[in-house]
């Protein structure tokens, strides 16, 4: 960002590529977006309710209360039931510099806007219709141990600051410093399962506010 806060940040999960958009903030910015080379997507409004979900099937667009205002699938996904709804083109601005366009399952683009200049990474997939009887099944945690996975995730990141404040205690920039990125993939599991999960909404709050604190 204008500021120098990280705003965009690609990584490596093994097999996986995975795209954040982060907020505009020196410290403990929470994620705005995900993109997952597997084609498991999700772009979040600033209260940290889901506003766009995708899978290899399809997606949906929910508004603030978590209410579903449409719905797609994918033209090549296989699904159990009901007739295939066509995608209509979306555009949205996740914050003053970052916006999503989705055309297509394959044409997914994340533009980044600033001081007259632009980039754009291209976030989009195209899944073969024999991947979706591959996909892996849910796993199945209690409310206890989701919980458990949140606040030890959070217990980990608080201890990597305050080494890093012990490391360099002149160094007014360390809070600025961001997490290791097995402890950003671990945050990043736990916030894709609460999204794809049956769980409460309270539930799904109270992790997120975890992880995100």
């Amino acid at each position: 960002y204008p500021s120098g806060n990280l705003a965009i940040m690609v990584a490596r999960d093994k097999t996986r590529l995975i795209c954040i958009v982060q907020e505009d903030k020196p410290s403990n910015a929470g994620i705005q977006a995900v993109f997952q080379s597997n084609g498991r997507n999700t772009c979040y409004y600033p209260n940290r309710a889901v506003w766009i979900n995708m899978n290899i099937q399809g997606g949906q667009y929910l508004d603030q209360a978590g209410n579903r205002v449409r719905r797609w699938t994918w033209p090549n996904s296989i699904m159990s039931s009901g007739a295939q709804v066509p995608l209509s083109p979306i555009f949205i601005s996740l914050n003053l510099y970052v916006g999503v366009r989705i055309l297509s399952q394959d044409k997914i683009t994340v533009s980044f806007l600033a001081m007259g200049q632009q980039a754009k990474f291209n976030v989009g997939t195209k899944a073969q219709v024999s991947d979706v009887g591959r996909l892996p099944p849910s796993a199945r945690l209690s409310e206890d141990e989701l919980l458990l996975l949140a606040f030890r995730v959070r217990i980990l990141r608080l201890f990597d600051r305050l080494r890093g404040c012990l490391n360099f205690p002149s160094n007014e920039q360390w809070d600025k410093i961001k997490p290791p990125a097995y402890l950003i993939t671990q945050t990043l599991k736990i916030l894709q399962f609460c999204t794809v999960s049956d769980i409460s909404d309270e539930l799904r709050s109270s992790v997120r506010a975890i992880v995100n604190a």
